[in-house]
């Protein structure tokens, strides 16, 4: 992929200098831009759990959530930088109440059908949703949109996005419109199967 071990070393590295020297203790994301050179320059640091969260647990094996909460306990971190290392690969699909067709408009109502796929933890398979609302919940214009997001995690990138496919095609919502067909259709792009894209894709 674009952004190979070495270039994940130098960012990985430059994020942990941050982190030290503003004395950083909890979860964050430190993120960059990087250029069709590989060069990459800073864009911000959230101090904070990010949504993607779910990904960097599996691909690691570390609940972040529960390791936030021993930190805000004052307990000591267990793991050193040296223990984390990369296991698969694993993909987040936001599940929106949003209409793709009009410029990604939100759309509200009750959700009369809501029926996730099935979570799996399997040895090379897993599939995980992350969702508060349940079937007859409706959505309202007040709050953030997004309905769910779906994870799925194996051994190649390939496997991971064919799971993910699979996956969408199992969800069933009716009563609002929602992103899945735009999700579907990005996932069978050749191009990002290739992952020959970049910020101008969509």
């Amino acid at each position: 992929s674009f952004v190979n071990e070495i270039l994940r070393k130098k960012m990985s590295n430059q994020a942990i200098r941050l982190a030290s020297k503003v004395n950083y203790v909890s979860a964050g994301t430190v993120e960059f831009i990087v250029d069709n050179k590989k060069n990459f320059y800073f864009l911000e640091m959230n101090t904070r759990l990010q949504v993607e969260h779910p990904v960097t647990e599996l691909v690691t094996g570390i609940d972040i959530v529960e390791e936030m909460i021993k930190i805000a306990c004052k307990q000591k971190l267990e793991i050193n930088q040296s223990d984390i290392k990369i296991n698969g690969w694993s993909i987040e699909s936001r599940i929106y109440a949003e209409d793709p067709y009009k410029e990604f408009l939100p759309s509200i109502g009750r959700l009369r059908k809501y029926t996730p796929p099935k979570e799996k933890k399997e040895k090379y398979k897993v599939v995980r949703n992350d969702s508060g609302i349940k079937e007859g919940d409706k959505i309202e214009i007040y709050y953030d949109p997004m309905i769910a997001k779906l994870i799925t995690w194996a051994r190649t990138r390939e496997e991971a996005i064919e799971i993910m496919k699979l996956s969408l095609d199992k969800f069933s919502i009716d009563g609002i419109k929602h992103n899945i067909p735009f999700l579907s259709s990005v996932l069978s792009n050749h191009n990002f199967e290739k992952a020959n894209i970049n910020t101008s894709f969509i």
